[in-house]
């Protein structure tokens, strides 16, 4: 069940469903909505299939990759398999990730936060004040 907070914030996009799919560095799951996973989809066309590990590449990214939708309870139906890679067992989290929504088990994500607190200083150094294209400083 999506909380209503999130539900509403979905809202303009919910009739268009959605992508979920296993997430590349951590163990959770991603829900794209349908716009965001088709933008990405036209960048991921435009890799040269003869080129080894871009079709590897291609192949464990899309792996599992599963549309869905959202009933009008505000409930999502999570494949199986999916509920496996992530692990999950009864308590989750739903956790906004910019143009995308993270799916985690509970104590997953708590794990993953904790590991990264120690670090989390130099990690926001080095991607948020280094001078950039976009002008961060």
């Amino acid at each position: 069940m999506l909380p209503a907070a999130l539900k509403k914030q979905l809202s303009p996009v919910l009739q268009n469903g959605f992508v979920i799919k296993r997430a590349v560095f951590q163990p959770c799951l991603e829900l794209y909505p349908m716009a965001e996973w088709e933008a990405l989809m036209q960048n991921v066309n435009k890799l040269n299939r003869f080129k080894k590990k871009n079709n590897d590449f291609i192949r464990r990214f899309t792996a599992g990759v599963k549309v869905v939708e959202v009933d009008a309870t505000g409930r999502l139906l999570v494949p199986k398999d999916l509920v496996v890679f992530a692990d999950i067992s009864k308590e989750i989290v739903v956790s906004a990730a910019i143009n995308i929504v993270e799916i985690w088990d509970k104590d997953k994500y708590e794990q993953a936060i904790d590991d990264a607190t120690g670090d989390f200083a130099d990690l926001a150094e080095d991607v948020m004040g280094q001078d950039d294209e976009h002008g961060i400083s």
